[in-house]
């Protein structure tokens, strides 16, 4: 079980003027994915204070995964996968890759997603868009690999190559 930590990036979240729906949406699936979800929080679209958060959960609390929500389009206050890429030592492009290309095959507004993923020591950061929608079709699209990732991210023995025969043998159910 790994721990994991969502982040909710928006202003109006952070003033108690809106209620924040895709943190707790993501926190839910995480759970239902295996992680310990260790913290959930709100801060407000500042590069500076979304970058301290994340440097917080990776260095101090050792998150094995971090998820973030909004903060992904175009408004001039989306500075969520800036702070993210300021933070990480290393990006995982194939993982916002996947998110569009999930969410474009319910959109054509998918492309506009600015979100991005990267490493920082033992913790790996994704970015999810704002909108619950969003943030379930986003996560749902990579969630099944992620497990991976952070076996290989933290030193376990996690083979990158598997057959078309070995996927079959373990979706089998047993009997």
């Amino acid at each position: 079980m790994y721990k994991a930590a969502v982040l909710t990036v928006s202003d109006r979240c952070s003033r108690g003027e809106r209620r924040d729906e895709a943190g707790p949406l993501t926190a839910s699936l995480l759970a239902e994915a295996g992680y310990l979800v260790t913290e959930t929080a709100v801060v407000p679209d500042e590069q500076p204070a979304i970058e301290e958060a994340l440097i917080r959960l990776a260095d101090r609390e050792h998150t094995a995964l971090v998820v973030t929500t909004g903060g992904t389009g175009f408004s001039p206050r989306d500075v969520t996968p800036e702070a993210t890429q300021a933070v990480c030592e290393r990006m995982a492009p194939g993982i916002p890759e996947a998110m569009r290309a999930a969410s474009l095959a319910v959109t054509p507004r998918g492309m506009l997603s600015r979100g991005t993923a990267g490493i920082r020591g033992g913790t790996l950061i994704v970015n999810l868009p704002g909108s619950p929608k969003a943030a379930r079709e986003n996560l749902e699209a990579v969630l099944p690999a992620l497990e991976h990732g952070l076996k290989m991210l933290l030193g376990g023995p996690a083979d990158c190559y598997v057959t078309r025969e070995e996927r079959i043998e373990k979706s089998a159910v047993p009997r």
